[in-house]
């Protein structure tokens, strides 16, 4: 029994090695065929950078020849000057957010911008690079210099277009299709940030469709490639060397860089430019109408999706609107069969039309789908004033004492809250903690009663209160659509 015991415990030493021995060579067999494996996927990476790096070189090779150096001169004390001194950084995306330095008559002031040829003699630029200069010159990459003998702006989309004489044929950019952009998509952009000249930054698109208040009519792509002051007036170009944006301010809490740039789509300027060079300015055509985006809050009542159309809020008298039978609460669903989603879509769109054509428009009106007929007209030079007038933000009032925020009853919102024909104060907003939402008044009350007496305004309203008491308790008449009732509200 003993020896075959032994003769066991060698048979299974046996086994066990020749196993182990067979793992280490199966091991390394394997580790043998990963090591050119992974040496193979190093090596594709590799190569997928350099493509990338080349995609970049090449783009940057394409444009740089075109973009051009913008360098301005203006006189304070002009005519065209600005009356409070001059801005260091006059030209840039910052100009907005520095104060002026003390005037300095007769003492020109330099600023300094980049742009695109886009044509012989023909520079692309912004707006505010060239705004107020009594004296532009264009910087070539090649060291040239050549005086401009004229200049053409449309502010509405900070655009303009610079003209100086050269005898040779000069490089022009290829421009792109900014439609065909995404979010993601890799971009560069060009110009002489902080005067050093044919500086390349890369980066992607961020966002598209933004807004932003200095500029009424452009809905500007986002961008992290690094703009910074001088860049203004350059191109954002995409990897096949398409300029497809004209670089225009940057979002930043310090002044400088902070990955949040905007580019002016160069779609928009395609349509802009040419109007600029036979024109000197740029025809929009227009409906007369405000409009809002339809929200969650508003689309179960109009009975539309979020984003499945603009709603009118006001409609401008004597308009193209007004003639076309489009009333407040529409809800604008297509304009020639172009579905509406935001109130880009529609302003873009109508603008873009030529003055005096005809347009079909399905609107959705009560729950009922309608087809209207509509003739766009030029576009009064006083209708940005217009437009606010008719869709400026209403007055309001807050109240710390009774914990109640109150504002204008506009025409669109009493036709939400089926308050048509009536005047008071609209309650915005109630703390439940102080006195007013204590005393049960809600959001979307009208306030039509002080103390009896009756207020048709924010102002009637606030003037009610000076002489109204909470000690003594303060008595108001409130309407919603269903119900007319007095709540009193005490400290």
């Amino acid at each position: 029994m003993a020896l075959r015991a032994r003769k066991w415990r060698k048979n299974s030493l046996r086994i066990a090695v020749r196993t182990l021995g067979m793992v280490a060579i199966l091991m390394g067999a394997t580790w043998a065929m990963e090591t050119p494996a992974r040496g193979q996927d190093d090596a594709q990476a590799i190569e997928q950078a350099n493509n990338l790096s080349r995609a970049f070189r090449s783009a940057a090779k394409a444009v740089i020849p075109t973009v051009v150096t913008v360098r301005t001169t203006t006189t304070p004390g002009t005519a065209s000057s600005r009356p409070r001194g001059s801005n260091p950084f006059r030209g840039t995306p910052f100009e907005d957010m520095f104060d002026e330095m003390p005037n300095h008559p007769n003492v020109p002031m330099p600023g300094m911008g980049s742009g695109v040829i886009i044509g012989q003699g023909l520079v692309l630029t912004n707006n505010h690079v060239v705004r107020g200069a009594d004296k532009v010159t264009i910087d070539l990459s090649d060291g040239r210099r050549f005086p401009v003998t004229e200049v053409k702006t449309d502010p509405q989309t900070d655009l303009a277009v610079a003209r100086f004489e050269a005898d040779e044929t000069l490089p022009v950019a290829k421009l792109g299709d900014s439609d065909k952009l995404d979010i993601g998509d890799w971009v560069i952009a060009v110009g002489n940030p902080f005067e050093l000249e044919q500086t390349v930054s890369a980066g992607i698109i961020s966002a598209k469709g933004r807004s932003l208040g200095s500029v009424e009519r452009a809905r500007f792509l986002q961008t992290d490639a690094a703009i910074n002051p001088g860049n203004s007036g350059g191109p954002l170009v995409n990897l096949s060397g398409e300029v497809v944006g004209i670089n225009t301010a940057i979002f930043s809490r310090s002044g400088g860089y902070q990955g949040i740039g905007f580019a002016i789509p160069i779609n928009l300027a395609k349509w802009v430019t040419p109007q600029l060079v036979e024109k000197g300015s740029v025809q929009r055509a227009y409906l007369g109408v405000g409009i809002a985006a339809v929200t969650r809050e508003m689309s179960e009542e109009l009975g539309v999706a979020p984003n499945g159309g603009v709603v009118v809020q006001s409609v401008g008298e004597d308009s193209p609107a007004a003639r076309s039978g489009l009333k407040i609460d529409d809800v604008v669903l297509a304009f020639d069969d172009e579905p509406m989603r935001s109130v880009a879509d529609l302003q873009e769109i109508v603008e873009r039309s030529t003055a005096g054509s005809k347009h079909k428009m399905r609107v959705m009106r009560d729950g009922e789908t309608l087809e209207l007929e509509v003739v766009v007209e030029a576009m009064p030079k006083d209708f940005g004033r217009m437009v606010r007038a008719i869709t400026e933000t209403p007055k309001f009032h807050m109240d710390g004492q009774l914990g109640l925020t109150v504002m204008e009853l506009t025409e669109y919102m009493a036709g939400r809250l089926g308050l048509k024909g009536a005047k008071g104060a609209l309650v915005m907003s109630v703390d439940a903690r102080r006195p007013a939402g204590r005393a049960g008044l809600e959001e979307n009350m009208l306030i039509t009663k002080v103390n009896d007496q009756a207020i048709e305004s924010v102002a009637q309203f606030v003037e009610a209160l000076k002489s109204a008491s909470l000690d003594d308790g303060v008595k108001l008449e409130v309407r919603t659509k269903d119900d007319t009732k007095t709540i009193t509200v005490k400290r």
